[in-house]
């Protein structure tokens, strides 16, 4: 089982068709959405600010998301997938969202809907990661716009496929795509 904690008087909350694996760490003033997923070694530290997961979101293996004691929660939206050991910290990511593999959003980064931060992508302090956009380097810069193939076969293709890879791991979540 997941480790799950209060500090302070908060507790995770967590909605419907949920899986978290067993050595997932989701601590303090965390509240997640439905059909949404916390892999392995992942930690979800609500513990100086708020964090706030919409619904068919998926964290995956390794991921840290963090926030600035009483200066920036983390906000994430609907269908977003966030990729092997990315760094979110205190930051909002809108819907329909594709953070790549080891990529580091900082504070005040405002990552709006229907766009990708590729793998390995720094974005810095503040930065605005522009709708329908690929950002990617270091820091990051807008390398392409997303066309629609782009955005269905992979951003929305890997959001809707998590609950279905859960259901592999946990018998108790009821997959929501057909892959």
């Amino acid at each position: 089982m997941a480790l799950i904690r209060s500090i302070k008087g908060k507790h995770p909350k967590f909605g419907k068709n949920c899986f978290k694996a067993e050595n997932a760490t989701i601590i303090g003033d965390v509240e997640m959405g439905d059909n949404c997923s916390i892999w392995y070694n992942t930690v979800v530290r609500g513990d100086v600010h708020y964090i706030r997961i919409g619904n068919n979101v998926n964290i995956q293996d390794g991921v840290v998301i963090h926030c600035t004691y009483k200066k920036a929660p983390v906000n994430i939206g609907d269908n977003v997938s966030i990729a092997h050991n990315a760094i979110i910290h205190g930051c909002t990511i809108n819907d329909n969202v594709l953070i790549g593999m080891g990529a580091i959003i900082m504070d005040g980064a405002i990552v709006e809907s229907n766009s990708i931060v590729a793998a390995g992508a720094l974005v810095s302090k503040d930065t605005i990661v522009e709708s329908g956009s690929v950002y990617a380097g270091v820091p990051a810069k807008r390398i392409k716009t997303i066309d629609k193939q782009l955005l269905e076969g992979e951003v929305m293709r890997i959001s809707r496929s998590y609950t279905t890879y859960a259901s592999w791991h946990d018998p108790d979540i009821e997959p929501i795509a057909d892959i």
